[in-house]
């Protein structure tokens, strides 16, 4: 056996990762074995030190879901969990026979409600059932942990007996979960200091909160419990989980990292690794982060409002108590819209290349107004626009007249685009791809003569009035810039052609304007849609 954790730094908390376990139990959130792997190695990378990676007397799949990643990891303690059943600690220690460094974490519900509904077990029993379980877990794991499930509704004279019972058998971490997601941060403290000072040789176990989010208070009740002595938090990316999910990994971390001067502790976890982790995450899965998501959320480390903006630029810590290179995010986002003032947008018009007088910002700032006013997003092309003297709202030179599309065998598609120019030309143009709107979209640009390279299409359909609508955005590069397009119509083909044309006309607008047309956005499209 290997020594306790808590032995050698008590200032550590022990992040137990349960991402693969309880967090893919929750709808929609399933992975395959291959995404399961590629998350644990992300897993560890990030510097998590145990991972619950499965059940694995629950299914074929989890059993070699856990096997496999058992198998891969080289740091991390890999976790599996198991009842207190003979048979289900006999398959974690299986799937487990290939770990590094193993645990099993043995469960058992030991709350009235449970006893008399689930279980029908009496107290008697379950100190019974667990102390067996343990004994019989620790002849197959480095570590073993006692969970009492629903331990927040447990007596507490009771819940100390079982994990006294649980200690003496053999095991070195005792997990007493919120399972139900019930309690407040003043009774999880509560309950942790009475369970430290009633468990024999408490400076000898690591104590563990594992808090579910029903009455959203997951971080805060897990932050309670650190600060009661607990020294192990159970946590999934993106506090996916049952129901209204976990304990937030990202949350609890950051929480700890910034406001070290009042916690005291530490972790191991790798923080500039989390939103790379976060967004791992969301792809294998194919579940979007939230925008106003802590610490990982598109909206995390953005500011609109012109005060906002005004103290962000003057200096960083008026309004962010974090770096967002802190969690691997690139730098603050000043996102440009209605309720953003004039220093955001003078500091943003001077980094694309204009450095413009009072006067002149002025007029821009009103003519932006008006635009943010009409517009949700407001991209740098349409600040290019404004600074040019083109109304970025404006339509033409070039027109849509017809689009024909043709399927050519299994994987290719065939489109011809023609327009028509305000001074009467014409121009014709037609583009084959995988998908039947990037051909479209290159088309429509190549007819107009502006040859572009598309980065990202989307398209969202929706009824409306018993009638669908469309709506396209369109990204692409032209002269070393980023360029947008949008449009809606009751046509999905359509509506991608418009956006298509919309980059081009704004482009041709703004090359006959004032401004030059280089010199946009310092990003880079990174993909060809054909």
């Amino acid at each position: 056996m290997n020594s306790n954790p808590r032995e050698s730094d008590s200032n550590r908390v022990i992040v137990f990762d349960t991402t693969l376990r309880d967090g893919e139990q929750a709808p929609g959130f399933s992975m395959n074995l291959a995404a399961k792997l590629k998350m644990a190695r992300a897993l560890e990378i990030l510097g998590v030190d145990v991972l619950e990676a499965g059940f694995p007397h629950a299914s074929p799949d989890d059993f070699n879901a856990v096997a496999k990643i058992a198998g891969a990891l080289k740091t991390t303690t890999v976790c599996a969990l198991a009842r207190c059943h003979a048979g289900d600690i006999e398959s974690a220690a299986r799937a487990l026979e290939k770990a590094r460094r193993s645990r099993i974490h043995v469960f058992l519900a030991t709350s009235p409600v449970h006893r008399k509904y689930k279980l029908e077990m009496s107290r008697e029993q379950i100190v019974e059932t667990a102390v067996r379980a343990v004994e019989k877990a620790r002849d197959f794991a480095d570590e073993i942990e006692f969970s009492a499930e629903d331990a927040m509704r447990t007596e507490p004279d009771f819940l100390a007996e079982v994990f006294n019972a649980a200690a003496a058998a053999g095991a070195t971490t005792l997990n007493a979960p919120d399972t139900v997601g019930y309690m407040t941060p003043e009774e999880i403290a509560e309950r942790f200091r009475y369970l430290i000072a009633h468990v024999d040789n408490a400076d000898q176990l690591v104590f563990s909160a594992h808090c579910h989010d029903d009455l959203g208070a997951s971080v805060a009740n897990s932050l309670a419990a650190v600060r009661a002595g607990a020294r192990q938090v159970e946590c999934t990316i993106n506090g996916i989980g049952e129901r209204a999910g976990n304990c937030s990994l990202e949350e609890l971390v950051m929480a700890l990292k910034v406001r070290s001067d009042f916690f005291d502790v530490s972790t191991r976890i790798d923080t500039r690794r989390i939103f790379a982790t976060s967004r791992l995450l969301s792809e294998l899965t194919g579940q979007p982060v939230p925008p106003n998501k802590a610490i990982v959320g598109r909206n995390a480390f953005a500011h609109e409002s012109g005060i906002h903006q005004h103290g962000m630029l003057r200096n960083r810590e008026t309004y962010e108590i974090m770096c967002p290179q802190d969690v691997g995010i690139a730098e603050t986002s000043l996102v440009l819209g209605k309720h953003s003032g004039r220093h955001a947008l003078h500091k943003r018009l001077q980094q694309l290349g204009h450095d413009v007088d009072d006067t002149r910002l002025g007029q821009i700032f009103q003519q932006f107004k008006a635009l943010a006013d009409v517009r949700k997003d407001i991209h740098d092309d349409d600040l290019q626009a404004l600074a040019a003297g083109v109304d970025p709202l404006a339509t033409g030179p070039w027109t849509l007249e017809a689009i024909r599309l043709q399927q050519n065998g299994e994987n290719h598609y065939h489109a011809e685009a023609s327009l028509r120019h305000a001074d009467g030309r014409s121009g014709r143009a037609s583009a084959t791809a995988r998908h039947l709107m990037d051909a479209v979209a290159q088309a429509v640009t190549d007819a107009a003569g502006t040859l572009v390279k598309f980065a990202a299409l989307n398209l969202q359909s929706r009824s409306k009035a018993q009638q669908w609508h469309s709506e396209a955005r369109v990204r692409a590069e032209f002269d070393s810039s980023v360029w947008h397009g949008q449009s809606r119509d009751s046509n999905a083909v359509t509506a991608v052609a418009a956006a298509a044309l919309d980059i081009v006309n704004r482009i041709q607008r703004c090359r006959a304007g004032a401004g030059p047309s280089s010199a946009l956005s310092p990003a880079r499209a990174t993909a060809t849609s054909s």
